[in-house]
């Protein structure tokens, strides 16, 4: 049986297909990055399945444990707490070792914080580099923004809300005061979206909360 790389609403309970709907129903198990949270979505669409938790920390043991199963026959789907697999969320090295182990991996895709953010941007759609979180670390933070001033598409980052501001703060002091859009709680009640230049973004977010999908103009615009 395939690996099934299932994505879940980003927000929005409604924003999820059918066909994930019916993955899920037909799965023997669900691995799962909260099981809390996975059982909250299963009981809204009434899907009763063993869930196993596979999140950062215990991904690199879960891996041989869940090929076994797939292997065996078994149906195993992978979800995340909001979005894609893989996506700055755990499910990479799950996949990796399933292909090179001769197991089929198939995407059910769904929304995307990436794409929704870039739709609603006002900024250029048609070419784009997705970075996911930069580095917590101030000097391999600083140098991917260095690396980023050069680059000619738009730039989708993500970041918390404990961390939105200092990222404005250095993107304005060493890429510059470009335009972008700060997309916050994408499809949830309390979606926003602020555009302008950082400095004008940064005097106008009123509130550092939820989570954060940053839209920013490339070097060529």
């Amino acid at each position: 049986m395939p690996l099934f790389i299932v994505t879940t609403p980003i927000g929005n309970m409604q924003d999820i297909t059918q066909r994930a709907i019916d993955t899920l129903r037909k799965a023997d198990l669900i691995a799962c990055e909260d099981t809390r949270r996975a059982g909250l979505l299963l009981q809204r669409y009434g899907i009763r399945r063993k869930l196993l938790s596979y999140y950062e920390q215990n991904e690199k043991k879960r891996v041989l444990q869940l090929i076994q199963m797939l292997k065996e026959g078994k149906n195993v789907a992978l979800i995340t707490n909001a979005g894609t697999p893989l996506l700055s969320d755990p499910g990479f090295v799950l996949a990796r070792e399933c292909l090179s182990q001769g197991v089929q991996v198939t995407a059910v895709p769904g929304a995307s914080a990436i794409t929704a953010a870039l739709t609603v941007s006002g900024l250029p759609s048609d070419r784009f580099v997705f970075e996911g979180f930069l580095p917590k670390k101030k000097g391999r933070r600083i140098k991917s923004l260095e690396q980023l001033k050069h680059e000619t598409r738009t730039i989708v980052l993500f970041e918390s809300p404990t961390r939105i501001m200092r990222l404005l703060e250095e993107i304005l002091k060493h890429v510059g005061d470009r335009r972008v859009a700060l997309c916050r709680e994408m499809t949830k009640y309390h979606e926003e979206v602020i555009r302008g230049r950082v400095s004008e973004v940064m005097i106008n977010m009123r509130s550092p909360k939820g989570e954060f999908t940053l839209v920013m103009e490339g070097s060529g615009e």
